[in-house]
């Protein structure tokens, strides 16, 4: 019998992967002071070939001690890494850290190197009631080795030493190329290069190119600050739902609707009116209306998804506020697009052109479509940004869904306004604004991060686990 100091030897025991077909096996004894990290990094206790095993992360996963204890079978932990293929505890993919117990299988990878977790009883540290004839049992520590490989603490490379993969990274990065190097948003921009070289001497294929990019450049810093998943078809949906609807007559209705039927008739350049009834107007005709327009992807997005099956429906709906603020920006996006393509760059160019030539028209109408394009990180993306936040807000606390959504519809309502009317007065006062409004959606981002239900699963708030 054993009393209850007794101390267990942890091993891992690799079954599958290169090196165990040929009827080998390789075990690594854990030591009960120190957490061993599993990956392809030099710096890891267990290190796995970087050419041999490409679906492993540098640093993958760790096995962790626990404070010894008489309760329970085993003093382990398994935890994920944050890897880029996930690590799977016996056949299910681990989230966080869970504890081992003798016989689990810890699999690196979908397919990958494979290992089972085996606990065994030091002798030496036990205290037993035996027959003194009896023979001891040998320590656990003291299994042949002519197969096995017990973890030692890994000894620093040479200064000189060279790999292959040192040589030629780009054989071992694998997917951590596309998720951690910004692949995509690299051969996005190599794209968008070739097709502005394409159309040079085509000005207006070449503004379209050209806004298209900054916008995709300006979500997507939207997107990597939300840091949840979003399928990029759903969030394309949105910015052409909201482009169609300002080339139909639902545009007309909500003109008559906000600048007839309310006060919010846009004052003509020759008319003269206060500060205030400026602010008013474009509070009205501008913030009411346009921030209602580029709602309606959302309502859209919120009625789909209800009568959808799941995963259809965290796909496209809205549940969370980070979803919320993820579509209205998207929204944003084509509303910007329409807006500065179809309206503002025509009509300066052409206004430019009547005076100093179509050359000069031209060059004009761009120098608009940059800062149009870009500053809307600070102005229609803040706007929309900042009201999906209160639509996903309002989901998740339904009980107040009104007192949420009203909050929120006149504030970035009041904000679009404000930006409206103070850019007629000077450009500081336009700088404040717009750093306001970015301020408003940058925290409305921070707040929903925190809020979201996925957050242990959101690439820019996922747990990692103690260090």
């Amino acid at each position: 019998m054993t009393g209850k100091n007794a101390r267990q030897n942890a091993i891992l025991r690799q079954v599958s992967g290169i090196g165990t077909s040929f009827g080998s096996e390789t075990r690594y004894s854990l030591l009960p002071s120190q957490e061993v990290v599993i990956g392809r990094d030099p710096s890891c206790q267990v290190v796995l070939d970087a050419m041999l095993y490409r679906m492993v992360s540098r640093r993958h996963a760790a096995v962790r001690p626990l404070p010894s204890s008489p309760d329970v079978e085993s003093n382990w932990l398994i935890c994920d890494l944050a890897s880029a293929n996930g690590t799977y505890l016996n056949g299910q993919r681990l989230e966080g850290c869970q504890q081992l117990v003798p016989g689990d299988r810890i699999t690196l990878g979908h397919d990958g190197p494979e290992f089972i977790f085996e606990s065994e009883l030091n002798h030496q540290q036990a205290t037993a009631i035996a027959p003194a004839a009896a023979t001891p049992l040998p320590p656990a520590n003291s299994y042949p080795t002519s197969t096995s490989t017990f973890y030692q603490p890994p000894q620093p490379p040479p200064p000189d030493s060279l790999s292959f993969t040192q040589l030629f990274p780009i054989i071992s990065t694998g997917k951590d190329l596309t998720r951690k190097a910004y692949l995509i948003p690299g051969i996005l921009t190599v794209v968008f290069v070739v097709l502005m070289f394409a159309t040079v001497g085509q000005p207006r294929a070449n503004q379209v190119i050209v806004a298209i990019y900054i916008a995709c450049a300006a979500y997507y810093f939207i997107y990597q600050l939300c840091g949840k998943p979003k399928p990029w078809w759903v969030l394309f949906a949105s910015a052409l739902t909201t482009a169609v609807i300002l080339l139909t007559p639902v545009l007309d209705l909500f003109i008559f609707v906000f600048r007839g039927l309310l006060p919010g008739n846009l004052p003509s350049e020759q008319e003269v009116i206060t500060f205030t009834e400026l602010l008013v107007r474009m509070f009205f005709g501008a913030g009411l209306m346009e921030e209602l327009l580029k709602a309606i992807p959302l309502l859209v997005a919120f009625l789909v998804a209800r009568v959808v099956p799941s995963p259809w429906r965290e796909r496209i709906g809205i549940a969370e506020p980070l979803d919320g603020i993820l579509l209205g920006t998207a929204s944003a996006v084509g509303f910007t697009l329409l807006e500065t393509l179809g309206q503002y760059v025509p009509t300066i160019t052409q206004s430019v052109s009547a005076q100093s030539g179509l050359g000069t028209g031209q060059l004009v109408g761009l120098q608009l479509l940059i800062p149009r394009i870009l500053g809307s990180v600070a102005g229609h993306m803040a706007y929309s940004g900042y009201l999906g936040y209160f639509v996903g807000l309002a989901v998740l606390k339904p009980s107040k869904s009104w007192q949420i959504l009203l909050v929120g519809y006149l504030t970035a309502s009041g904000l679009h306004a404000l930006w409206n009317a103070t850019g007629v007065l000077n450009g500081l006062l336009l700088v404040i604004v717009g750093v306001l409004s970015y301020a408003f959606l940058m925290a409305a981002i921070l707040k929903a991060r925190a809020l979201s239900p996925t957050r242990s699963q959101n690439f820019a708030t996922r747990f990692l686990g103690p260090k």
